[in-house]
């Protein structure tokens, strides 16, 4: 895996997520999160480098596996 992929595989799969949720970028980062709509898009991004326990807090608030968000599908 290059550099960064780990990155852009979270966020193309949260990216996937809020759309499966029909959520706004804006909806997830306020409303579910608790974050700010800039920091949700730069997850979405693949450009934040999140530590382990941030993915598992993400997961905890979209109702998923961390697993979920971390595997490339």
């Amino acid at each position: 895996m290059a550099e960064g992929e780990l990155q852009r595989v979270v966020g193309t799969n949260l990216l996937r997520i809020r759309r499966e949720m029909k959520l706004s970028q804006e909806r997830l980062a306020n409303d579910v999160l608790g974050l700010s709509t800039r920091y949700v898009a730069g997850i979405e991004a693949g450009r934040h480098n999140m530590t382990l326990r941030s993915v598992e807090r993400l997961a905890e608030a979209l109702g998923v596996n961390p697993l979920e968000l971390m595997t490339q599908h």
